[in-house]
């Protein structure tokens, strides 16, 4: 099972940030950010015993606009079945539809739902 943490608040550095200083040495990650990436890349910069496999995907509430795109790379993300996976999310304004979305039959054997990362 993979454990899914939402990183939300702040600017996408301030939670690519935040992703890199959470990821675990030694532990197969993912991390699936919404929206374009910044002249900083921190995610980028990790060090090679840290393994992290980074899905970009257009900007746009992944509950509104972006259910189709988050459905299908959430489901690529899964099917390699990291330990861990942070969800990069530009907006939480609807962190509770999200969160339902990520509960949802589909995804229960495969999510357990961890602590909110807040940046």
């Amino acid at each position: 099972m993979t454990e899914l943490s939402l990183v939300v608040g702040g600017r996408g550095d301030d939670r690519e940030r935040a992703i890199a200083a959470a990821v675990p040495v030694g532990v197969a990650c993912a991390a699936i950010i919404e929206g374009i990436p910044s002249g900083a890349a921190p995610l980028n910069e990790l060090p090679p015993e840290v393994s992290l496999e980074v899905f970009r995907v257009a900007p746009g509430c992944p509950c509104c606009t972006g259910n189709l795109t988050m459905r299908v790379t959430l489901n690529r993300v899964l099917r390699k079945s990291p330990a861990k996976l942070y969800l990069s999310l530009s907006d939480a304004t609807h962190r509770e539809q999200i969160l339902l979305f990520l509960q949802g039959s589909q995804y229960l054997e495969l999510l357990a739902i961890g602590p909110d990362i807040r940046c």
